[in-house]
């Protein structure tokens, strides 16, 4: 660490980089030119390269070229780093871990809710599709999509959603609207592809009580919420699960087709290593998530 100069003698470099004079660069320091001079030649002694071409401008060498994004990184992720750290003075961080479509569309509207009620919690969101193992990750708590099965972890049941189609009104005026469930064969259907712990359109079919083999489908999609982006854009019926088009239903972007309860056989769960519930913030942050869960199972009925 023996080429590492003061801090005072990097800022001004840094600073040196972004002007084309020293007496710029010494009114932005509030310094005088000549010691904007001296501290860049005592650097450039330290670190045995020459970092500007004097002239009537300054222009950054190549090796003062190579220098300069990593000592402006230096300074910039140290200012934020600071700022985050003395927003958090007080505050208790929660790593929330859970799937991006969940995160996306249940969660995130949420969030400001909780920030109101308990502003001392700081949640950072992790997301990620795979199963959680609190042994190899920082999170403190996951909401897992499931059965339930977690034996090792405290769990706790949050909610189960319904399944429905649901269309665009501009795909519907192009169409039409259909009267009678059967109807949708004629549609392009959006299916999400893969395995799922949600049933697919050949299930819904069978529900209703009509068993068929041949599906009009459109492109088959990698995940929930590029399925839900294609029935926004109209282009055909995706068969959504209620907390993921909440908004949608609700601002009249997308129509929810037919009234057939069809209950999810996944649930969500709040899951998190035994012992660890009973830690304050982690009780604050369940009470307000299970009574969120609470209400928006009460809405999906």
């Amino acid at each position: 660490m023996r080429d590492l100069p003061p801090t005072a003698t990097l800022r001004t470099f840094e600073v040196a980089t972004r002007h084309t004079t020293f007496t710029s660069a010494a009114a932005e320091l509030f310094i005088t030119q000549s010691a904007v001079s001296h501290q860049l030649k005592n650097l450039e002694e330290i670190w045995g390269v020459q970092l500007f071409e004097r002239g009537k401008t300054l222009r950054l060498t190549p090796a003062g070229a190579a220098l300069a994004p990593l000592v402006r990184e230096f300074f910039s992720k140290l200012e934020t780093t600071l700022a985050d750290l003395r927003e958090q003075k007080g505050r208790v961080r929660l790593r929330v871990n859970t799937t991006y479509s969940f995160a996306l569309k249940w969660l995130l509207p949420r969030l400001p809710g909780l920030a109101r009620l308990h502003p001392e919690i700081l949640v950072t969101l992790e997301s990620t599709d795979k199963a959680i193992n609190f042994a190899s990750t920082d999170s403190d708590v996951a909401i897992r999509f499931g059965h339930g099965n977690y034996p090792a972890l405290h769990t706790e049941f949050m909610f189960r959603e319904q399944l429905f189609p649901v269309a665009s009104p501009a795909l519907l005026q192009r169409f039409g609207t259909p009267c009678e469930p059967a109807e949708l064969l004629r549609y392009p259907l959006l299916t999400r592809d893969g395995a799922d712990l949600v049933p697919k359109w050949d299930v819904w079919f069978k529900l209703i009580g009509l068993n068929t083999d041949v599906l009009h489908e459109s492109v088959r999609f990698a995940d929930t919420n590029m399925t839900i982006e294609a029935a926004l854009l109209g282009q055909g019926i995706a068969l959504a699960r209620s907390g993921h088009v909440e908004k949608e239903i609700a601002d009249g972007s997308l129509v929810r087709l037919f009234n057939v309860p069809f209950p999810s056989p996944a649930a969500y769960y709040f899951v998190c290593p035994k012992g660890i519930e009973t830690q304050p913030h982690i009780i604050k942050f369940r009470k307000w998530l299970l009574a969120e869960s609470q209400q928006a199972q009460l809405s999906y009925r």
